[in-house]
């Protein structure tokens, strides 16, 4: 089983869960291919991206990029399927537009 982690700007969010949504893969039910998909809201500090992408953040004292945290778990073999999918959608054509990072889980157990 993979972890991935995306960091997706704020105005492509929709875009992927849209994406996921319309590939079948994350549909929830028996037999899905990837399960617990959520979506946190974070700010990205020590950024040199747009300036009209920042803001102040009064909680860290800096400059902020304000994206979205998707994560989701899946199947091995889904992992490059759903890599290349998010990062499909997410793009946005600028440098440092955000990152998907896919990781191994040792264990996971479904609490019913």
């Amino acid at each position: 089983m993979k972890e991935i982690k995306a960091f997706i700007r704020q105005h492509r969010i929709a875009d992927v869960l849209e994406a996921l949504r319309d590939s079948a893969l994350c549909h929830s039910g028996a037999g899905a291919g990837c399960h617990n998909v959520t979506v946190s809201r974070v700010q990205r500090p020590l950024t040199d991206a747009d300036p009209t992408q920042q803001h102040y953040s009064m909680e860290l004292a800096e400059p902020v990029v304000a994206e979205y945290k998707l994560e989701l778990l899946c199947a091995d073999d889904l992992a490059d399927s759903l890599v290349d999918l998010i990062a499909k959608a997410a793009h946005t054509g600028q440098p440092e537009a955000g990152w998907v990072v896919v990781s191994e889980v040792q264990r996971a157990e479904e609490i019913r």
